[in-house]
């Protein structure tokens, strides 16, 4: 997870999706309004795989099917690093994704639309290791 101080407690990873409870729970990868980086003002409706909770918002990482791999060397070099989970019903053509895991966006959870799916344990699981591996935890 991203850099805190000490003196912050650590937000909450966990994986436990439950698609009957209503909510977006960590595991489940749902639709939220994202922000785009370099104009906070507009942005876009896009999936987003939840992994954790901090306070009363969510803690989730964005989806893209773009295939990041061909210009990866250039996406690093940008600070921007993507990490391969396949695809899902998150997706209506069920393309390939990648997860973005050098971004942790902190999101309301009243402000998503749970239409999604849950991501298998293995690889969420892989997706935290990655994110924590780039934050230097």
């Amino acid at each position: 997870m991203p850099e805190r101080r000490e003196d912050e407690p650590a937000p909450e990873v966990s994986y436990a999706p439950n698609l009957d409870d209503g909510r977006p729970d960590p595991g489940e990868i749902v639709w939220a309004w994202v922000p785009y980086e370099d104009d906070p003002s507009r942005g876009k409706d896009r999936p987003v795989l939840i992994v954790g909770r901090e306070d009363d918002m969510l803690l989730g990482l964005m989806l893209t099917s773009k295939d990041h791999d061909r210009d990866a060397a250039d996406e690093a070099r940008w600070g921007r690093f993507w990490f391969d989970i396949g695809s899902g019903d998150w997706d209506a053509r069920r393309r390939p994704s990648e997860v973005r895991v050098d971004v942790v966006l902190r999101l309301d959870p009243d402000r998503m639309r749970r239409e999604g799916a849950v991501l298998d344990r293995a690889t969420f699981d892989a997706v935290v290791a990655e994110v924590s591996r780039r934050a230097g935890a």
